[in-house]
């Protein structure tokens, strides 16, 4: 067995890709993470997933692509400029909303609603306003988050952040995780 993955990426994503790297944008998902996001989207039919960090919509197609026909996904970006690449490649799927808001604007704003599925892939929602976070994960839900391993882009000072983060995750009374030195560091919980 190998890490590679034998299955047809989503539907777009090699164009999607492209645009990626044209754009300059760095902070993409690698294809493993996303390899794993659309196999546990795949256990949540007729769910309400969040993706927290669109970007320009890597990670989005293959959350899109292991969900069913019933199930939505809410994805939010601070920056049009990227989430204009993920509108051009995935606007048209109707189980997808693109929000162009800041983290906190959002979380704010959306403080009520419930997901079954929250990958949070920006500073909030990980680093920052995680209880607002994890109140908005329905028993079951699935929380993941990726770049936990030390990576190239990390600013001065970021490695304690992730340790602190990786902490506070872990005595949270009503989450049950798994941390994985795989990928660029994946850590999945379930709320009980």
């Amino acid at each position: 067995m190998t890490e590679y993955i034998q299955q047809a990426a989503p539907t777009g994503y090699v164009e999607i890709d492209n645009d990626t790297k044209a754009s300059g944008f760095t902070m993409a998902s690698d294809r493993l993470t996303c390899s794993l996001l659309r196999t546990l989207a795949a256990a949540k039919p007729g769910a309400r997933f969040l993706e927290m960090g669109t970007g320009t919509g890597l990670s989005t197609a293959w959350i899109l692509d292991g969900m069913d026909a019933d199930s939505t996904l809410t994805s939010f970006d601070n920056d049009e400029s990227f989430l204009a690449i993920a509108r051009k490649h995935l606007g048209h799927d109707d189980r997808l909303e693109l929000v162009h808001n800041d983290g906190e604007a959002w979380l704010q704003q959306n403080a009520e609603k419930k997901f079954d599925f929250i990958f949070a892939d920006t500073w909030h929602g990980k680093y920052l306003m995680l209880a607002e976070t994890l109140a908005m994960l329905n028993p079951g839900g699935i929380y993941i988050v990726d770049d936990m391993l030390p990576q190239s882009n990390w600013p001065e000072g970021h490695a304690e952040k992730a340790e602190h983060f990786i902490q506070c995750l872990e005595n949270y009374p009503d989450l049950t995780l798994t941390k994985q030195k795989w990928a660029t560091g994946i850590i999945i919980a379930v709320k009980k």
